[in-house]
Order: C-alpha cells, then sequence, then structure tokens
C-alpha cells in the first residue's frame, strides 16, 4: 500500500469540513424558511381575529352576517371588511410571488379571493362587491388584477 501524504490527509478533512459546513449552512435555512411562513400564517390569522373584532365592537355578529348578510345597521362595515379583504389578498399575493406561502395556503386563498369577488357568497352583497372592486382595481398590482377577473363571477 502507498502511504497517503500528510498533505493528503489535510486537504480531505477540509473539504469534508466545507462540505458538512454547507449541509448545516442548508439545514439552518430550510428552518428560517419554515419559521417564515409559519409568522407569515400567523400574521394573515391576526389580521382576521381582528377583522371579527371590529364586527364585535360594532356589536354586529359575524356568524348572523356570513348567514345573513347585509342590513342597514352593518352596511358601514361589511364595506370596509371587504376592502380590508382586499388588501390582505394583495399582500397574501405579494408573499405567494415571494415565496413565502405554501401552495395549499395559495390555493385555499384563491378560494376566498373568489368568494370576495363574487359578494362573499351573499346575493345581496353583489352589486357592492363590484363596486368596491371597481374603486381597488386601479391601484393593485396588474398581475393580480388579471388573475382576480379570470375567476368566473357568481353574482
Amino acid at each position: 500500500m502507498k502511504k497517503i501524504s500528510l498533505d493528503l490527509w489535510i486537504q480531505s478533512i477540509g473539504m469534508l469540513s466545507v462540505l458538512a459546513g454547507l449541509v448545516f449552512v442548508g439545514l439552518e435555512m430550510r428552518q428560517s424558511h419554515v419559521f417564515a411562513l409559519a409568522a407569515q400564517q400567523t400574521a394573515r390569522m391576526e389580521v382576521f381575529v381582528d377583522a371579527v373584532n371590529t364586527f364585535s365592537e360594532t356589536g354586529v355578529n359575524f356568524q348572523d352576517f356570513q348567514a345573513n348578510g347585509i342590513s342597514e345597521e352593518n352596511e358601514t362595515l361589511v364595506e370596509n371588511f371587504m376592502h380590508q379583504l382586499w388588501w390582505v389578498h394583495e399582500n397574501d399575493f405579494l408573499q405567494y410571488n415571494l415565496g413565502l406561502m405554501d401552495e395549499s395556503i395559495w390555493e385555499a386563498k384563491l378560494r376566498a379571493i373568489g368568494v370576495l369577488y363574487n359578494g362573499l357568497g351573499i346575493p345581496a352583497l353583489c352589486e357592492r362587491a363590484k363596486l368596491i372592486w371597481d374603486v381597488r382595481r386601479p391601484v393593485l398590482d396588474p398581475e393580480l388584477v388579471a388573475l382576480v377577473e379570470s375567476i368566473p363571477e357568481g353574482c
């Protein structure tokens, strides 16, 4: 057998150390990405909890609103809520494009965008939803506008 020189051993150990370091950095990056996804989901949840709290503060039962729709006493609240949802969905679109949202979450968001675009599934809100969309449309990302307008109209 040939004797392996000390230089070759040192180089081999150095290369293995670099490889181990790269694997460690990769694992850390993956973990950081998972933490970022979790933080984004938490932030999205907080927005919706705040929105429901707004209903509570004004004496409107969110479940009743979901089931029965708009009435004179909650008209302003509902329209503001719909505007708020467009800001949330615009942010979701950006996060998805930046890779900060899982595909399954994005698919759920797309369904929610379709529901909002079509008046939250409440026939009485269809006209208001279109008016709000017409106001918001010019200030949204053109790619998001194209995506939303590709959704079949259900009103």
